[in-house]
């Protein structure tokens, strides 16, 4: 199909400046030297990137599998534009490994296509603790802020779409 040169697609993004919007973080207690780490880097990207801290509201739930329930609490508040969960699951600390990967994965995803509330997946999962230490510090492997990123990403996404 020919395209017109003069013509080019109107292209939606969203940006990474958090300023003005409300996000809730849902942090597992299992496992907390990890979440623990996983929070405070979440907490100082979206500070970095704008966020009023009193617009940031922090949860805590006993483990990954009360993660998306949680979360579906929050999103249907309309209280947020983005629900971050965070939590850690090490193969070697539950002989449930996968399932407790498969319900927390499939929840949060459910819980972002029912509400329509951005929903982000920040659950690090791993085969050691030596792992799931390095993924919650700043650095390469940091999924904390790669969580916020995603929220802000996500909410000022769907700022721009709703307009």
């Amino acid at each position: 199909m020919p395209t017109d040169p003069d013509h080019h697609p109107h292209v939606i993004q969203g940006d990474q400046h958090a300023g003005g919007f409300h996000f809730a973080l849902v942090v597992s207690a299992f496992n907390a030297t990890v979440t623990d780490g996983l929070l405070e880097r979440a907490l100082a990207t979206l500070r970095e990137r704008g966020a009023d801290p009193g617009h940031l509201t922090i949860v805590r739930v006993p483990g990954a599998v009360e993660l998306p329930l949680t979360a579906k609490r929050l999103a249907l508040t309309r209280r947020f534009e983005a629900v971050i969960c965070l939590g850690a699951v090490v193969r070697g600390e539950t002989s449930h490994y996968d399932l407790v990967c498969e319900t927390a994965a499939r929840g949060i995803s459910q819980v972002a296509l029912e509400t329509g509330v951005p929903v982000i997946f920040g659950v690090v999962t791993a085969e050691t603790l030596e792992q799931a230490l390095e993924r919650s510090r700043a650095g390469r492997l940091d999924r904390g802020r790669d969580a916020a990123l995603a929220a802000i990403e996500m909410a000022t996404l769907f700022r721009r779409l709703k307009a």
